[in-house]
Formats: structure tokens, sequence, C-alpha cells
């Protein structure tokens, strides 16, 4: 059985809390996830689980609101559509630079977890409060000790290590400084280890090991931020791009769509690969954004599983040859047809300057594609080939064996539709013309009603 996978369609962008809120939806555990998160000793949020709808798409809402001092504040800024992952950054009188987050809150002595829900069922809170709040300045090892403390796998750890430790190197590309020297402020950090981790646990949760991820849709323009105004993608969201082959595919909606936290996480998770040709899709899950495009601000996430490659699907492989002898024409049909080809025929053709010429055609599966094609290039003097696939129709067969006075003979018994159709080998009715001393027409008629016959027995009984 083939392994499933997880496709991300980004056609809205990414962020950490569209990404968590797609994975809820299609069905990962909320309680694994609160008991994870609580197991970080990080206090000064609670979690917001709901539904919205964007553009009439029903979606799953999953926010990361930040306390300041018993003042709730949600993590949207007034350049992002998801959750506030971006760490700014101050530059102090030595020269050294932490990030900031436009809301200012430091590290709790200890904290309360609590949650209700809606008579609706809607929404549901998970309440962290925060006491003793004193302004901290992570750096990535702070970072790495807190989702040390995490109460999980050790493949999800590291999964949420990675993610963290792209953010943080695009960071310091984006303010040239040594990766160590990249501090988060608190606010700026508590979100983006929420989603981080969040987003490593559910997909675990899932049994997930296989990701797909689309291009990144993403905006233009410039965003204003507290410390002034950045382009759009943002350089730290550029420069993961840029590190980890990550396809951007810019649209005209005004504004940031993909997040640094949701580029760090396509980074992470994508195996870099295409969708398979033929998929069924198991589930579809739908995470919320929290600004408004004209299209649908959604994280799409579905489950598929892939179908073995059909087996009618080949490929045609063409060149037109006008400069190689008829031997080395000759030689080189022998080879393709011993190194697998299913068929490999000549078509007279007419060239430039009127030189009759001959066009090579060869048909083939996908895993003897390459290896033909190196024959080809090695037996004949053509310096390019054409390639497409092609279908084909295929009658159900089997092969077998018939007894005639004179020898054994084999046969093909075909069907389609109830109907059976009877082909005898040439080789076979070739031994019994010799044997016998018939004509091909009479050893063929032989062989085809003998194996007819047993058919029809077979049918009976």
């Amino acid at each position: 059985m083939m392994e499933k996978i997880l496709y991300l369609e980004c056609y809205s962008g990414i962020s950490g809390d569209m990404t968590v809120g797609a994975l809820l939806d299609l069905g990962a555990d909320r309680n694994r996830l609160e008991q994870a998160l609580e197991s970080l000793g990080v206090d000064g949020y609670h979690l917001h689980f709901g539904r919205k709808s964007k553009c009439g798409i029903d979606a799953y809402d999953f926010d990361v609101h930040l306390e300041d001092d018993g003042h709730e504040h949600t993590h949207e800024h007034s350049h992002e559509q998801g959750a506030h992952d971006h760490h700014h950054c101050h530059e102090h009188e030595d020269g050294t630079h932490d990030h900031h987050h436009s809301h200012d809150q430091g590290d709790g002595a200890h904290e309360h977890l609590h949650s209700h829900e809606h008579e609706d069922g809607a929404h549901g809170h998970d309440h962290r409060h925060a006491h003793g709040h004193s302004h901290v300045h992570r750096n990535l090892y702070d970072i790495y000790e807190i989702i040390g403390r995490l109460q999980e796998k050790e493949e999800v750890k590291a999964l949420a290590r990675r993610m963290f430790e792209i953010v943080a190197e695009a960071e310091s590309k984006a303010h040239g400084l040594p990766v160590e020297n990249v501090h988060f402020h608190e606010v700026g950090a508590v979100d983006s280890i929420v989603d981080i981790v969040s987003t490593a646990v559910l997909l675990d949760d899932l049994g997930i090991k296989k990701v797909i991820v689309s291009p990144l849709s993403e905006g233009r323009g410039y965003v204003r931020c507290q410390h002034g105004v950045m382009p759009v993608p943002v350089p730290a969201t550029a420069n993961i791009a840029a590190a980890h082959g990550l396809h951007l595919r810019l649209t005209d909606n005004e504004g940031e769509m993909v997040t640094p936290t949701g580029a760090a996480i396509a980074a992470a998770v994508s195996c870099g690969e295409e969708l398979p040709e033929h998929y069924t899709i198991e589930k579809i899950g739908v995470g919320a954004g929290n600004k408004d495009f004209k299209n649908a601000n959604i994280l799409r996430a579905m489950i598929l599983c892939p179908e073995p490659e059909r087996s009618d699907i080949l490929w045609k492989l063409e060149t037109n040859i006008d400069d190689c002898t008829g031997e080395a024409l000759g030689y080189t049909m022998e080879k393709l047809l011993e190194a697998g080809a299913l068929d490999v025929y000549f078509t007279p053709i007419q060239m430039k300057k009127n030189r009759p010429a001959c066009e090579l055609s060869v048909i083939c599966r996908e895993g003897e594609r390459e290896r033909l094609e190196d024959l080809i290039f090695l037996h004949t003097t053509t310096i390019g080939i054409r390639r497409y696939k092609v279908e084909r129709t295929v009658l159900d067969r089997r092969e077998e064996t018939v007894q005639t006075e004179w020898g054994r003979a084999g046969v093909k018994i075909c069907s389609r539709r109830e109907r059976k159709y009877v082909y005898p080998e040439y080789e076979g009715v070739k031994a019994v013309c010799e044997a016998g001393g018939l004509s091909f027409q009479d050893a063929y008629r032989m062989v085809r009603d003998l194996a007819e016959a047993a058919q029809g027995q077979e049918k009976e009984e």
C-alpha cells in the first residue's frame, strides 16, 4: 500500500496559524496539542479554537491571543494575514540587535491553564494567565531549551527545532548577524513557538510522513511595521524561499500573504516533489487566515492516496535521421527491443534539401525511457529525441500452450467485455509447420482451434 501524502495548497499564502487550523480541521487531536503546549512551560497567551467563513468557505479558525499584564492582544498585525511571526530588530548602543513585537510582554513566573466552550460549541479558548512579567529576549538556543521541555517524541522536537532554525538563519541574513546573536523578543517568539510546535505535534498525530507543498502565493507592495516599511515578500520570507528552493507565485493582492513562520514550515516539511499523476482525496482540512482578500484567504490541506501508475500510459520517442546507414539503424532496433522497448519501427520521410530519411519511433514504459534514449544516441547520428506520453487500451491477456500431434505451441488468450480472442504465437506455429509439413495457414488454424476448444471446455466446467 502506498503511503499517504499531505498536500498543502498555498494559493492564498501560508502562515503558522493557518497551518495549525488546517491540520486540526483534518482531525488532528486537539487534546494532544493542548497537553503538548502545556508541557513547554510558556505562559502569556491563550488559544482560540473556532470557525469562520472566508468568501463563503467554512474554515477552522486557530489563533494565539497574547496577554500583557492582564490585557489581551491578538497576534494579527497591520501587515499580516495570520500568525504574527515577525521579529523586528532594534539596534542597541553596542551595535547588537534584538527582535521586538509591537506588544511588550515578558515571561511569567507561573501559569494556569483552563478552557471553556461556547454553548454552540463553535469556539473554545485555552487560557494561559501570565504573572510576574519581565522583558525577555531569547536566542535560538533558549528556544531549543523550551522545545526540549516538550513531552513528545524526539522526531516531533527535531522538526520543531528545524523550523525555528530556518527562521533564525533567515533573520540572521536579513540583519547581518551571526545566528547565535539573533534574539527573539518574548512576544515575538511566543506565537511562533506555539505555531511551530503545534504544527510538528499535529503532523505526527495525523501520521504524516510525506508532505508536498504547492507554490506559495504572495502579495506585492510594501508593509508598514513598527520600525519602518518593508517590501513584500519581507526579507526573512524571501531569504527562506531563496535558501530552500520554495516557489513563490506573485499575485495582485496588496500586502503580505506568506509569513516567515509559514515559509519555515513549508521549507522544513516539503519533500520537494510534485503531486502524483493519479490520486484520490481522503480528507480535506481548511485553515482560516485573518486578512480578507478578494480570494478566500485559506490554507487547504488534503490527505491524498496515490494510485499505482497506470500500465496503459506509455512514452513515445521519436527522432528524424537522414545521415545514418541502414545497418546501424537495424542494429539500433535490435538493441532497443532487447532493452525492453515495446515496439520499434521506421517511417520513411522527406527532410530538408529533399533528403530521403526515416523517423525512428519507439514505444516504451517510463522505467525504460532514459536507457532507450541513451541507446538511440549511442548507435545513431541523431542529436535530439522528441518524447510525449501516449495512452493505449490493452486487452486482458494470459499465455497458454496447446498440444498438437506435432508438438506443443504457445497461444495468447485475450479478453474484453466477455469476449475472448485466441492468437497463436508465431514460433509455435512455425515449429508445427516444419514438424508436420503443413502450410502456415493450416498449422495456424489447428493451433487456434485446439485453444478455442480448450477455452470452451473450461467455460462448461
